[in-house]
């Protein structure tokens, strides 16, 4: 359901720039033009990729657990898994989107997540705030948080709070408010000046904060009675994301040929009934798929390579 809820953001923020073929620049608050600018740019502008990231190297953590028992040789495995995703975000990269997050996922599982598995779990729970920590500092930019993102959503599985996530109500209560002070002056940081050279800190920064509050705020409202609601509209989304993220760029470019004008030129309005359509199309299309099948079909043939041999993909009745 969360990968399902930030997919739901991520398309939102790509939609522009994939149909201006990745030339729209992510918008400063204090230099957008009008209000609907400055929202995109505080609350949801590089405000679900750390989501997907951490999510990423969550589940990275989850099939190594799971498969140390049944492969002779698990890192191998991932390491497949690895390749076949940096493979499918080069092509694309290069045949769609040149904004593809794919790869750059692949590369950082290669060469942080992959390797981690060999540390202790301490270790990587003190790697983490370093990493996330480093770019804050320097003023490296949203995406630098990757590193450390794929790093802390691997500790807290080696450390079973993934496990225990739902049995609280007050811990992500208490802990999104505790986020929520934090956000605050941050994006009143990020609305400054935007020749400031912090302004990229900032931006980070208060990404990372409503990341976590976004997380938060949905863990408490699925210990409610909206939890039906919320696992019928995200859970087929993020169960099929691979297929959902990927099928979303050939949809965008194919709304950019039947409106008109340049894409820089739509209002928020135009861009949220794009997303709408399009998250409205892929939301049927997931709930119809996986009550027949048990995978998306990318995802299907991701564990087929993964695992180098055919999995059942048909629901036995």
């Amino acid at each position: 359901m969360v990968r399902g809820f930030a997919l739901c953001g991520i398309l939102l923020v790509n939609i522009q720039p994939i149909a201006n073929l990745g030339r729209v620049v992510v918008r400063h608050p204090a230099a957008a033009e009008g209000a609907e600018g400055a929202w995109m740019g505080l609350f949801v502008e590089q405000r679900f990729f750390p989501i997907f990231s951490l999510l990423f190297g969550i589940g990275f953590s989850l099939l190594l657990s799971s498969v140390t028992d049944r492969a002779a040789r698990p890192r191998l495995l991932l390491l497949r898994r690895l390749a076949v995703l940096l493979g499918a975000g080069l092509v694309h990269h290069v045949l769609l989107w040149e904004g593809d997050i794919l790869a750059v996922y692949a590369v950082v599982g290669l060469l942080v997540l992959l390797p981690s598995t060999w540390l202790p779990r301490w270790a990587v729970a003190g790697l983490a705030p370093v990493l996330l920590a480093v770019p804050l500092i320097v003023g490296g930019g949203s995406f630098a948080l990757v590193p450390g993102l794929f790093l802390l959503g691997s500790a807290l599985t080696r450390y079973g709070v993934i496990d225990r996530i739902e049995r609280s109500t007050w811990v992500p209560a208490v802990l999104g408010l505790a986020l929520a002070a934090g956000a605050v002056p941050a994006l009143w940081w990020q609305s400054g000046d935007p020749g400031d050279p912090g302004s990229a800190r900032a931006f980070a920064l208060a990404g990372l904060l409503l990341a976590g509050v976004y997380i938060c705020a949905l863990l408490v409202l699925l210990r409610t009675p909206l939890r039906p609601v919320l696992q019928a509209v995200f859970a087929p989304l993020g169960r099929m994301a691979l297929t959902n993220y990927l099928t979303a760029t050939v949809l965008v470019l194919a709304v950019n040929h039947i409106l008109s004008g340049p894409p820089q030129s739509w209002s928020l309005t135009t861009v949220v009934l794009i997303a709408a359509a399009i998250l409205a199309v892929q939301w049927l299309w997931s709930t119809l798929w996986l009550r027949r099948y048990r995978q998306g079909p990318l995802e299907w043939l991701w564990r087929w390579a993964t695992w180098a041999r055919r999995p059942p993909l048909r629901r036995t009745l």
